[in-house]
């Protein structure tokens, strides 16, 4: 059976024709939508995104507390933008099987909307699946329940299946949010993409992508605060955590982070008038066999911004190739790195702390800093930082690297710092 292809504007079209009928009442004063009851069907052929919009619709103006459900069986469902405002807070709970509906192409131009799912401008949303054989997992372009795993183990291993979409999970607008035990594996893109969120809590997540597909960052905070993001393993081809511009108050904590480009704020400054970063705390992480480790990195050209109040600390790096590092030549390519050509990025970068951090590194170069002959770093702390050489040449000895920083050190610095 051929499946319809659906555009983001089809699915808000949907949206704004779509009629609710029949729903449940269950607990106390909640309200619950099931999907098939709005003619959705677990066929695994049929193209759901209408009943889908209809059951957001019944949910969304709702005057009780509402859980939208997607039941047991399979799903396919077309782009979707769940969108608000909406009268009450909302849950959506994932039991069965939703797989996306999208052409087999590489010409990302085909696609109307950067996403497959959007949530936007929603106060009070829970995306969650249900019980401990009922998780949700996003392939590619697809929902699918999958075994809970213990943060602490290996990533859920899944077939590859090839999708071609960009960002899988849109939270835009969001405000008072959760989202939790959620497990996303070979988005195309983006896995989770946070922008204009405020007070917004992301735990219990699994994200998995090849360790050479590129920009499949597994969380991007961007134009945002109070956001948290805990107890998660993230195993990308990108940036396991990436804090774009205008991020405010971001707590990022007990997140296992391999393979990966590490946690990183940035990069900053590709395009003009961002806003600045301000009040970043990276803790209690460990890095395995990722690329970079604690990274702040910024465009070598760039307009003004500023990035201070970033903390990373206690943290322990396993096989890190550059551990620490803060790289304002982003962007320049390798040859300008290595001939230390002066980065004339003007964010400022300021204010920065990287304490307890402990582990190996696979470079035998474990702190660099490659900063602004416009704007040097200014305040940047070292504090106990142990690092051991992990490499094939186990003799080599650590070193750090530092261009532009004003810096200090306190307790045990291995490697030893660059000179003052």
């Amino acid at each position: 059976m051929a499946i319809p292809s659906i555009t983001r504007v089809d699915a808000i079209l949907l949206l704004g024709l779509a009629f609710f009928s029949s729903s449940v009442v269950h607990g106390i004063g909640e309200t619950v939508f099931d999907v098939t009851k709005h003619g959705a069907k677990p066929d695994g052929t049929t193209d759901n995104v209408e009943a889908f919009m209809q059951v957001w619709l019944a949910a969304c103006s709702s005057t009780a507390p509402a859980k939208v459900v997607v039941p047991a069986g399979t799903f396919f469902m077309g782009p979707a933008v769940f969108q608000g405002p909406c009268k009450v807070p909302i849950i959506f709970e994932v039991q069965g099987v939703v797989k996306g509906v999208v052409r087999a192409t590489t010409d990302i131009t085909e696609y109307t909307s950067e996403e497959w799912i959007l949530f936007e401008t929603i106060d009070g949303l829970t995306l969650n699946g249900k019980g401990t054989l009922a998780k949700v997992m996003l392939s590619g372009n697809t929902l699918i329940a999958s075994r809970t795993k213990n943060v602490c183990g290996s990533p859920a291993v899944l077939n590859v299946v090839s999708f071609t979409s960009l960002q899988s999970i849109k939270l835009r607008k969001v405000n008072n949010g959760v989202v939790h035990d959620i497990s996303s594996l070979n988005s195309k893109n983006f896995h989770f993409h946070v922008t204009d969120c405020t007070n917004l809590t992301l735990h219990s997540l699994n994200i998995t992508a090849l360790g050479n597909s590129p920009n499949t960052d597994g969380i991007h905070i961007s134009t945002s605060k109070l956001v948290n993001v805990t107890r998660s393993v993230i195993g990308t081809g990108d940036d396991c955590i990436s804090i774009g511009h205008g991020a405010f108050n971001i707590t990022i904590s007990q997140i296992f982070c391999g393979p990966g480009h590490g946690i990183s704020v940035g990069s900053l400054g590709k395009y003009k008038v961002e806003q600045d970063v301000m009040g970043i705390l990276v803790s209690n992480c460990t890095l395995s066999n990722t690329t970079y480790g604690a990274r702040i990195k910024s465009y070598a050209q760039s307009d003004p911004s500023q990035a201070s109040n970033i903390i990373y600390q206690d943290i322990i790096m396993d096989s890190v190739h550059n551990p620490i590092i803060i790289d304002q030549t982003y962007g320049s390519g390798e040859k300008s790195k290595q001939t230390q050509e002066p980065s004339q990025s003007q964010v400022k970068i300021s204010d920065v702390h990287f304490k307890n951090i402990k582990g190996t590194s696979a470079s035998d170069v474990a702190v660099t800093f490659l900063c602004s002959a416009k704007d040097p770093c200014e305040g940047v702390e070292l504090l106990d930082i142990d690092l051991a050489f992990n490499g094939a040449a186990r003799s080599k000895t650590l070193s750090s690297s530092c261009v532009n920083a004003k810096f200090t050190t306190g307790g045990k610095q291995n490697p030893p710092p660059c000179p003052p």
